[in-house]
């Protein structure tokens, strides 16, 4: 007997995200090429933003997990997947559901991601438990929020001297925040 899927079911397994963009192959999110998924939407309003326009949580289009998958299976010189912004942790629930995804396809992608929430902060399932979830399944996490004052284009792959560059994976296994060595 063939049981078919759930309305809800089916969206479940391919959830939207209000997405600011999406560029092919950045080589300034992470090492190599990468898929760099910029989320709408973010409460923080740093002063200097790289992009301001991704801040309204109503701009943006509509994107789906397949869409996303599609576009990385599109693209065979891919390193890795990046996640920013915006604030990719504000749609951890959808992002969770497209990293899962990556993992169990395409698990010699790194997965890179940026936000202005603290590596602690995640850990302790702030914003959701959805957010801390997917900072299970990122290698790199850029964490903090982007300080004008504090910015130097000297810095490797962030923009102010307060964000570190954490190993997501080690920081894990040691429970103690362990910075990637760049």
């Amino acid at each position: 007997m063939v049981v078919e899927k759930t309305v809800e079911a089916a969206e479940a397994d391919n959830p939207s995200l209000r997405l600011y963009g999406v560029v092919d192959d950045s080589i300034v999110d992470g090492p190599g090429f990468r898929l760099a998924i910029f989320s709408q939407g973010c409460g923080r309003q740093c002063p200097g933003c790289h992009n301001p326009d991704s801040q309204p949580y109503n701009g943006g289009s509509l994107s789906s997990v397949n869409e996303l998958m599609a576009q990385v299976a599109a693209n065979p010189l891919l390193s890795g997947v990046t996640l920013t912004g915006g604030e990719p942790f504000d749609q951890a629930a959808a992002l969770l559901s497209f990293a899962q995804r990556l993992r169990a396809e395409k698990p010699n992608l790194s997965i890179w991601a940026y936000s202005g929430y603290l590596y602690d902060e995640l850990q302790a399932a702030i914003p959701s438990k959805a957010a801390r979830d997917l900072l299970g399944l990122v290698d790199v996490l850029v964490d903090g929020p982007f300080i004008e004052e504090l910015r130097s284009l000297e810095l490797k792959w962030r923009g102010s001297a307060n964000q570190r560059l954490i190993d997501v994976q080690a920081s894990l296994s040691t429970n103690q925040i362990i910075l990637l060595d760049t």
